[in-house]
């Protein structure tokens, strides 16, 4: 997507929150990755597999997803490196060069095995396959609030701590499962 920055002249002040700056001119290219799913059977091919429990009424390990993408696909090189889920898409990124990549993870970051009742479907992946998501090299990753609460309250007050050591922003989470974060500026 391309979008065109806004115009600022000398003394006018911008309605709505302030521009961060110019990132590469007036035209500014973002990435923007929705659903970003790094948990279930990407994690178990990652090099920290979490626990394979899942507390669901049609499958119950994750690795059954990866039995199915090898008998499609053929055999995954297991551990796999952190960049491997992304195939070409890193290449294709990087020449696209965005001012700003910005993620939704659909996937909360935690050990934690409690789930929360009445949460059926749960993505969650080993806080050590951190490096996998980072392989984008995303400006900002989104911390989709629905995700983050299906691992219970543990999973919820938790997921910020593997973040800080992080090279990128986290935005997303608020303090409830209803109230969200505050925005977030990025700059190149």
């Amino acid at each position: 997507m391309r979008f065109r920055a806004p115009v600022r002249r000398p003394g006018a002040e911008p309605a709505g929150p302030a521009w961060p700056g110019k990132i590469g001119g007036d035209l500014v290219t973002l990435f923007l990755a929705g659903d970003v799913m790094l948990g279930r059977g990407v994690d178990q091919i990652l090099p920290y597999p979490g626990d394979p429990k899942l507390s669901e009424s049609y499958i119950k390990d994750p690795r059954a997803y990866v039995d199915l993408a090898e008998a499609a696909n053929g055999m995954i090189p297991l551990p796999v490196d952190f960049p491997w889920p992304w195939g070409d898409a890193l290449d294709v990124l990087d020449a696209a060069a965005p001012d700003a990549r910005i993620l939704n993870l659909e996937t909360a970051v935690t050990q934690n095995d409690e789930t929360a009742p009445g949460k059926e479907i749960q993505y969650r992946m080993h806080p050590a396959n951190l490096p996998g998501l980072a392989a984008a090299r995303p400006h900002v990753c989104v911390l989709a609030n629905t995700m983050c609460w299906t691992m219970a309250a543990a999973g919820w007050r938790r997921p910020s701590t593997p973040w800080r050591t992080r090279a990128f922003a986290r935005q997303g989470r608020g303090g409830t499962p209803t109230r969200p974060g505050v925005p977030r500026s990025c700059t190149s």
